[in-house]
């Protein structure tokens, strides 16, 4: 028995933990183990109320871990590492016992099971708890200079609030004009504004501010330092680099357009298009619709192409997300089109119609205006294909007892979604983690839904997902909200679970700065031996270095060998 003094918190969560644990065996289990002080229950360990209790245990008892034993530490890692300081115990000595995913959800009809599993993941905590160490968080100067790379609308909201926070902004656009596809289209739902309007007004508005340097035909093709403290290589149009010092990069590179295969619901014939390119043809005169000086009378659109696609697709990697703008927009654009023509026969052919909130009001409007919705099942999709002067769009209507449709069209419009831009030499010199649907990913939708695995690196727009204008500029403002605090504030402070090298164990053969993805180990000189150097501002506390280390020279704090062995030794343990 160690002089340690634990606390244990087991949560009810509300019967999502305790419908499926014995969550009262479970404390009756633990509260006799080594260094255990206190061991309570509570229904819910994150509100406020538990969390003063179990700070006053804290100040009481003059603990000095504690052990949460509750959901995923994603969700309120930081909820109780806050309460440990406000309690006056170092936060790094707390730990989290996962017992709703990996043992109530995962065991829901075995609940002797799912108790015993609880016990033996709470002893493993416990485990860990009583070897951890107080440690400190890292403390990094910033720089208060932003680089936002994309310049579409997104970008350009990005650089200009940032600007009025009074930070010099180096803005980076791929190519030679601004506004990315918004500029091509015409109206925009709700507001009606024209693209290419929205896009003028912010780029006068970014030229006329000082704090604002564009870079157009530019790309960044390096990124080396750390949070607070980057330096970052730009390669310009005459093919010459600048190297730019900043201390946050927000990333709003925006989407591409899903481009459908040769044959893909008739696409290659002239008279089928995709959305853009019908939102291009809208944006362009007024009057009716024509195609290839062929008045346009019928219209077919046919949702979810390129979105929503099974994994028997055929495809190597099918886009099995829903795109969520595209319903709205094809919709909004069929709006417009009957304001050009009245008269137009005007086709929707959908597997869900999602518009929602208040885009809903998109869809009552195109229905009362004329519209027809038709509904096909997913194992049934719309045929198309050429006959002569018409493109014949054969369909089942799910809501008409599969009733089987020919509608001979004039224009095919294939509603196309977003697909992730091929970004490569960005995403290598950025080292920014992407999502199964191929968008940069961020560590957690809702609570940290801009920031990125790399410190300092947020992401903002539709280059994390699908997402209309406004809810592009939403995701840029909370970047800036991020990236803007953290430089304001002159410095940041990082969590320290970092690697950590014994120098006189180390023999440097490179193994380790070669398994490291953040580049964050180096080769130093040290009483003349090179050994390797930690940069603890580019560690991310991964661990790919320590199990390749030959010499055994590498460990993580926090999640050192010994209480990694000790967590084992503890699950494994048979009761007595």
């Amino acid at each position: 028995m160690s002089d340690r003094r634990l606390g244990v918190f087991i949560c009810h969560c509300g019967g999502n933990i305790s419908d499926y644990v014995d969550v009262e065996k479970v404390r009756a289990a633990v509260e006799n183990d080594p260094d255990v002080v206190v061991a309570r229950t509570t229904m819910f360990a994150c509100s406020d109320a538990s969390q003063e209790e179990m700070k006053s245990d804290i100040e009481q008892h003059n603990l000095d871990g504690i052990v949460v034993a509750s959901c995923s530490p994603r969700l309120h890692l930081e909820t109780f590492k806050g309460v440990a300081s406000r309690a006056g115990m170092n936060p790094y000595c707390y730990s989290q016992a996962n017992i709703r995913e990996q043992c109530s959800w995962a065991h829901r009809n075995e609940m002797p099971q799912a108790t015993d599993k609880a016990i033996r993941i709470i002893r493993s905590a416990l485990a860990k708890t009583r070897l951890s160490e107080p440690l400190s968080t890292i403390r990094v100067e910033t720089t208060p200079k932003v680089v936002v790379i994309g310049a579409g609308v997104a970008g350009m909201v990005a650089s200009l609030t940032l600007a009025d926070m009074g930070l010099d902004v180096f803005l980076v656009e791929r190519e030679a004009k601004v506004g990315g596809w918004t500029r091509r289209w015409g109206k925009l739902f709700p507001s009606d504004r024209k693209g290419e309007d929205l896009v003028e007004e912010l780029a006068g508005k970014v030229k006329a501010q000082p704090r604002i340097t564009l870079f157009t035909q530019a790309e960044l093709i390096e990124k080396s330092g750390t949070v607070g403290d980057f330096t970052v290589t730009l390669r310009v149009r005459d093919k010459s680099n600048i190297s730019l010092n900043v201390g946050a990069i927000i990333v709003a590179t925006g989407f591409d357009p899903y481009q459908p295969d040769e044959g893909e619901y008739g696409w290659g014939q002239r008279r089928v298009v995709t959305l853009p390119q019908y939102e291009e043809m809208l944006a362009q005169g007024d009057g009716p619709l024509t195609v290839g000086g062929r008045p346009v009378k019928t219209v077919a659109y046919v949702y979810c192409v390129g979105s929503r696609q099974s994994e028997d697709c055929g495809l190597e990697h099918p886009n099995q997300y829903c795109s969520r703008f595209c319903c709205s927009a094809a919709v909004h654009a069929g709006i417009k089109a009957s304001e050009r023509d009245s008269g137009l026969n005007q086709y929707h052919l959908y597997r869900d119609m999602r518009t929602y909130g208040k885009y809903e009001l998109l869809y009552e409007k195109a229905s009362r205006e004329g519209s027809v919705f038709i509904r096909f099942d997913e194992e049934a999709p719309p045929e198309v294909y050429d006959e002569g002067d018409k493109m014949i769009v054969k369909v089942a209507d799910v809501l008409d007892a599969g009733e089987e449709i020919e509608i001979p069209a004039d224009l095919v419009v294939l509603v196309t979604g977003m697909v992730p831009r091929q970004n490569d030499g960005l995403v290598a010199a950025l080292k920014i983690p992407t999502g199964s649907g191929g968008f940069f990913n961020e560590i957690h939708p809702k609570l940290r839904p801009v920031e990125t695995a790399i410190n300092g690196v947020f992401i903002a727009g539709a280059s994390q997902g699908p997402k209309t204008v406004a809810e592009s500029v939403a995701s840029s403002l909370a970047a800036v909200a991020k990236g803007g605090a953290l430089v304001m504030k002159g410095y940041v402070d990082l969590d320290p679970h970092v690697a950590v090298v014994n120098s006189e164990a180390c023999t440097w053969c490179g193994k380790c700065a070669e398994a490291c993805p953040y580049d964050a180990i180096e080769k130093v000189e040290e009483g003349g031996r090179e050994v390797a150097r930690i940069i603890d501002a580019l560690c991310k506390g991964g661990g790919p270095c320590v199990p390749v280390c030959p010499e055994g020279a590498i460990d993580l704090k926090g999640y050192t060998d010994r209480q990694v062995r000790s967590m084992i030794e503890s699950m494994v343990k048979e009761a007595v």
